[in-house]
């Protein structure tokens, strides 16, 4: 029985051991549960803190930019309403001025309606005056147009260095042959561009050779070699011609060939102490052969490569539309003529301007002087005074497409003529 009870109680023990155990046990779960509820709540009750910041941080900045737009536009109101009143007040001064002008005019007329011998001294001052500005300017014009038929240069020269009348550029010629000897030479090396002429490098240093060569014949007086100059249309040629001239420190004049053939055997002349012939021709086929022995240098002058084409493109477009504006008139051109806009570029780079240069494949370089002032025209044009990629590439595919259908025609023309004559 002892044994028993020990028993007994030793299990009752144990099963009181367990049950409190499991007491303890339920105990933590639940103070793990309270303190993760704890948590919850704190993280919630945060959050929601953290967004009523954000917003009231929204709701300040809202009103501060609203704060903002309101005095920015009561300024500009105030800005606007200055300028009425100094507008106002210009707009009354000047029309006190033209009232005051006006009525003194009217003072004046007045005076001389009511007396009869102002009025006629009026009269006849004002008729005299006319009288005299007309036969001033038609006896002007008159004694203009003979010396002009006398002394005028040639009817066959169309351009030339020298100017119209002999004593054009007397002083210059006069100090050039003082210090001719001397400075030809030099004056042809220092200036080794082309102006607004855009050759090959080859063609160039072939040309400064001849430009360098012609300026030492005339130094030494020795006679003068001939030149032929040809290729397509717009290549440079008449324009190198007078690049060659200026280097070399001659004198040019400018002939065309509708005026010179005309005249026969006698339009052909020898080898020269004095004179220089320089032919520039899209025909040298076409040439007589009593012209084309006299010749002693032949230059073809090819369309420009895409090398050519983008320094070309950089020039006329440096010309056309960089140094748009840029020259300011004088006081008494300003009175009749209105100053050109500048041109505002956006977006040209090279990278633009070569691949337009790859484009113009078969463009000479007249053409392209014609293309970049088209793209001046389009600006002009347009409602804002903005050169951008999109209106350079625009006008640049407009005239390659122009291009092909120009030589198109001209295909078609060359076919007919052919036809024709067949």
């Amino acid at each position: 029985m002892a044994r028993y009870e020990d028993e007994l109680s030793r299990k009752r023990m144990q099963a009181e051991g367990e049950h409190q155990r499991g007491r303890n046990q339920e105990l933590v779960k639940m103070q793990e549960e309270s303190a993760l509820r704890q948590e919850a709540a704190r993280r919630a009750s945060e959050e929601q803190i953290q967004a009523q910041r954000r917003q009231t941080e929204r709701e300040k900045a809202e009103i501060e930019r609203e704060t903002i737009r309101v005095r920015a536009m009561a300024e500009a109101e105030g800005r606007a309403h200055e300028a009425k009143l100094g507008e106002d007040v210009s707009r009354r001064m000047l029309v006190e001025r033209a009232n005051a002008e006006r009525e003194k005019w009217e003072g004046y007329g007045l005076a001389i309606l009511t007396d009869q011998n102002k009025m006629v001294v009026a009269v006849g001052g004002i008729t005299a005056l006319a009288a005299g500005v007309y036969t001033t300017r038609e006896g002007a014009r008159v004694v203009w147009s003979y010396v002009d038929r006398i002394l005028g240069q040639p009817s066959l020269i169309r351009e030339s260095s020298r100017g119209k009348y002999p004593w054009s550029g007397l002083f210059s010629r006069g100090i050039s042959t003082l210090y001719g000897g001397a400075k030809t030479g030099s004056g042809s090396q220092a200036r080794k561009v082309f102006g607004d002429v855009i050759l090959h490098p080859r063609l160039q240093k072939r040309i400064e050779h001849l430009a360098s060569s012609t300026a030492h014949t005339k130094v030494h007086k020795a006679p003068y070699r001939n030149m032929l100059f040809y290729g397509p249309p717009g290549t440079g040629k008449t324009m190198a011609a007078r690049e060659l001239a200026h280097k070399s420190g001659l004198d040019y004049a400018l002939m065309t060939g509708g005026d010179v053939a005309p005249l026969g055997s006698q339009a052909v002349i020898p080898d020269s102490k004095d004179i220089v012939l320089a032919l520039a021709t899209n025909r040298p086929g076409d040439l007589n052969s009593a012209v084309s022995d006299r010749i002693d240098e032949v230059l073809e002058f090819p369309l420009p490569g895409e090398d050519e084409r983008f320094k070309l493109l950089n020039l006329y477009l440096d010309k056309y539309i960089a140094q748009a504006g840029a020259r300011k008139p004088g006081p008494f051109a300003r009175l009749f003529r209105k100053q050109q806009n500048r041109i505002e570029m956006q977006g040209l780079n090279d990278e633009i301007i070569r691949e337009a240069a790859a484009k113009t494949e078969g463009f000479s370089g007249r053409e392209i002087a014609k293309l970049m002032a088209s793209v001046q025209a389009a600006v002009y044009g347009s409602q804002k005074c903005v050169l951008d990629s999109d209106l350079f590439q625009e006008v640049v595919d407009y005239k390659v497409a122009e291009h092909h259908q120009r030589k198109k025609l001209a295909g078609t023309e060359e076919n007919l003529t052919k036809s024709t004559t067949l």
